[in-house]
């Protein structure tokens, strides 16, 4: 059989610039910069990975033509002064050492350049902007808070005069000239996202009545002149493109679809020799955020990229979560000519070398937890919670091992199966062992609760499977095997205690723990969890409906669980944190009516900010959430609690999940204490800290072992 991938592995050309393949890495906010937006080891590591990793061009993004004025990050990238060339040419070179080409994105932020506002310096806007009201702080917890920036009192806006619009072409074309003096390929106009080009563009956002506002021809015309003044300084051969927005989302009179095509029409009028598409939504919820940009919906803006190409004779660049194979038929079919990829390449930097040998089941999936992104919102350094690498590349390479030993890992989670991994891509011979039936532990149920988990899911047990890793399941490890094995060295990766919590009538049948629940979905000794819990009835249709033997596939349990659960129509879920958020929006969708009831005012606050908004949303929409209830009591029918208040509230059940009491478990650890070998803990035994921590700690332990 071909590669079904092979349409991404053409080569192609945008004006004078040759691309090895189709496949580009989408301009980021990374904040890897260092202070003073010079670029350091953090940033040109970061930048050679991904062009080791196979990517036709990668474009550096958010680049600040007037830094620091116009900046939003505290770490972005400068490019408004000869002193920020050297570290922009290491990149630069670094990324050509591999074959790749690179871009550099310019970018003024305009009304968002969030610095300003908090550094007391004159925000620069096309014309004030209107007013709107959004809920997205609510979900906000006070120490996240602390890290934003914020404005000293009121941000002072200026609306632009001509002297300005000029200053800011200079910006643009002098930020350009500097990209090309510092061996960039080629700029990237960003006049989308509500930045200062797209300000202009949008007119919700532009209420000029001079030559800048008004019809489209007005309102692009200061990209025009930017266009013109960009190629003027670099010449006609270096190639420049413009990333637009295919729409403004929830904005009542922005930017449309048509307005999209006739400004990419302007601007390869003027010179651009690509356009690329992305799409912007008003942040009015916190789910509008992964509408636009950062879609959850795969495909998300492949419509406005298929539009713009069959208007233009440019080629196009498509972004929005597109898997690679639609990537590849999309390309093929002729909808668009490049695919952009940010979150996927922070997960996986070698995904194109990978789709290029079709290996597509060796590619660490992104899962859309957006934790990469929420730290931008608290200014913190991009991360990656499956990918413990980046922004780290400098300094955690995974090395072949000084004298390779023998490595008994204890615990086939996610942070065990991760230092396996690791510790066998090192040359260690591994052993790893399981007590119940299957590999996974709490990601299995992860990935029943949220689906992109399962993804990671069968990424590694793939990479286990597939490896000299020596697996044994439902074994449990004591100091008999340890003698028995005798490894060199041991890591305890044996996840996290979960004991009920002391409420009245906790032990009725109708209450589940948390880990009973997780128990009987994964199949780990489902028998006596069913034998304890459930009726004669209950357990003929659970093994009716085939929940129990099966052990493979985290999607079959999924499917299978939309048939028949033990859970019955009204469920009340005491406790609010990543686990009952997650299992609330899995039981939603199974139809049932569900409470969640929080002791705390801030639900979801272990989850990633832009993904605690759409667990929020999604169960407060169709489901009940009480903060500030402390649960007093479990009848047959109801769970009893107080309010904020101090009253006494009810609210209805037939099953009761108890999402709370997890606490680190070191219990195997201090067993194994004694065997004279070195120990290692890594992921929930040593606190609670979910998918990320169980995936670095793993990492970090299987580099160091």
């Amino acid at each position: 059989m071909g590669n079904p991938y092979q349409a991404l592995f053409q080569p192609g050309r945008i004006g004078t610039l040759e691309i090895r393949n189709r496949i580009m890495m989408a301009p980021m906010g990374s904040n890897f910069a260092e202070e003073d937006g010079s670029c350091g080891e953090r940033i040109q590591a970061f930048y050679e990975a991904r062009a080791k990793g196979g990517a036709g061009l990668l474009t550096m993004g958010s680049c600040a033509i007037a830094y620091p004025h116009g900046t939003a990050e505290p770490f972005q990238v400068g490019v408004s002064r000869d002193d920020f060339i050297p570290g922009l040419a290491g990149i630069a070179e670094r990324v050509h050492r591999h074959g790749a080409k690179i871009a550099m994105q310019l970018q003024h932020a305009g009304k968002t350049a969030a610095r300003d506002a908090a550094e007391g310096r004159e925000v620069w806007v096309p014309s004030l902007p209107p007013s709107f009201k959004t809920d997205i702080m609510a979900a906000i917890t006070n120490e996240e808070l602390a890290s934003f920036v914020r404005p000293r009192g009121v941000p002072k806006l200026r609306v632009m005069e001509q002297a300005d619009i000029d200053q800011m072409v200079e910006f643009f074309a002098a930020a350009a000239a500097r990209a090309q003096q510092a061996g960039f390929d080629a700029v990237e106009l960003h006049a989308a996202h509500t930045y200062i080009l797209a300000g202009f563009l949008s007119p919700y956002y532009n209420r000029r009545e001079d030559g800048y506002g008004g019809p489209i021809e007005n309102r692009a015309r200061l990209l025009r002149e930017v266009i013109a003044a960009v190629k003027a300084r670099t010449g006609a051969g270096f190639p420049v493109w413009v990333r637009l927005d295919g729409e403004e989302l929830r904005t009542p009179g922005g930017i449309t679809l048509a307005d999209a095509v006739a400004t990419a029409r302007i601007a390869v009028d003027a010179g651009a020799d690509a356009i690329s598409m992305s799409a912007y939504a008003m942040i009015d919820t916190g789910t509008a955020f992964t509408e636009a940009p950062l879609p959850q919906a795969p495909d998300a803006f492949v419509g406005y990229a298929r539009a713009v190409r069959a208007a233009v004779d440019v080629p196009v660049i498509a972004a929005g979560r597109i898997e690679a194979e639609s990537a590849a038929a999309h390309i093929a079919q002729g909808d668009f000519d490049y695919v952009t990829m940010a979150r996927k390449l922070l997960a996986d930097p070698d995904i194109p070398i990978k789709l290029e040998q079709n290996r597509p089941q060796d590619i660490r999936p992104c899962i859309y937890c957006y934790a990469c992104v929420s730290q931008i919102f608290i200014n913190q350094r991009v991360k990656c919670a499956v990918n413990a690498l980046t922004g780290h590349e400098s300094e955690a390479a995974i090395e072949p091992a000084a004298a390779p030993r023998h490595v008994l890992v204890v615990g086939a989670g996610p942070a065990g199966m991760e230092a396996a991994r690791v510790a066998a891509l090192r040359g260690h011979r591994v052993t790893l062992v399981e007590r119940s039936s299957r590999m996974g532990g709490t990601l299995f149920f992860a990935g029943l609760a949220y689906p992109e988990n399962g993804r990671l899911l069968d990424y590694l047990v793939n990479q286990v499977k597939q490896s000299a890793i020596e697996v044994c399941l439902s074994t449990a490890a004591t100091p008999e095997l340890v003698a028995r094995l005798k490894p060199d060295a041991i890591v305890v990766a044996s996840g996290a205690r979960r004991a009920a919590p002391a409420i009245e009538g906790a032990g009725q049948k109708h209450v589940w723990s948390g880990d009973e629940l997780r128990r009987l979905m994964t199949g780990d000794d489902a028998d006596a969890i069913a034998k304890a819990k459930l009726s004669l009835t209950e357990r003929a249709m659970f093994k009716a409906g085939g929940m129990i033997g099966v052990t493979d596939s985290a999607r079959a349990v999924q499917s299978l669980s939309k048939l028949w659960m033990p859970i019955g129509a009204r469920v009340v879920i005491v406790g609010g944190g990543l686990v009952g958020l997650e299992l609330a929006e899995f039981l939603l969708a199974r139809g049932r009516a569900v409470t969640v009831l929080e002791e705390s005012d801030k639900p979801g606050r272990e989850l990633p900010i832009v993904r605690r908004w759409r667990v929020l949303e999604a169960v407060e929409g169709h489901g009940t959430l009480h903060r500030q209830a402390k649960v007093t009591a479990i009848t047959a029918k109801e769970v009893v609690w107080q309010d904020a208040g101090g009253a006494t509230r009810r609210s209805a059940a037939d099953s009761v999940v108890l999402a709370v009491g997890a606490e680190a478990d070191d219990s195997v650890t201090r067993m194994l204490a004694g065997c004279g070998v070195p120990l290692y803990s890594a992921g929930d035994c040593n606190g609670i800290g979910y998918i990320e921590q169980a995936m670095h700690e793993g990492n970090r332990v299987g580099r160091m072992v």
